[in-house]
């Protein structure tokens, strides 16, 4: 589809360069730059981007419920 489209001035010229380092035309890297912030405006607000992996470590070696025995523990390790 062909569409007239106001760009502001800084935004032209990190267009411009971006397109040059790529080896791309302007066309093809606006439409990729739409596209990321197109999928990027989808996402539910306050998603976290980022999902760490989360890893099983076994059960507590230590009641922390406890407060008398974890000082016991510590005390026997000093």
């Amino acid at each position: 589809m062909r569409t007239t489209l106001n760009v502001d001035d800084d935004v032209a010229a990190q267009l411009s360069a971006l397109a040059r380092s790529r080896g791309r035309s302007l066309s093809r890297v606006a439409n990729e730059l739409m596209r990321e912030g197109l999928r990027a405006s989808n996402r539910p607000v306050g998603a976290d981007p980022y999902d760490p992996p989360t890893f099983d470590t076994g059960s507590p070696s230590l009641d922390v419920t406890d407060v008398a025995e974890a000082l016991d523990i510590l005390d026997k390790r000093a």
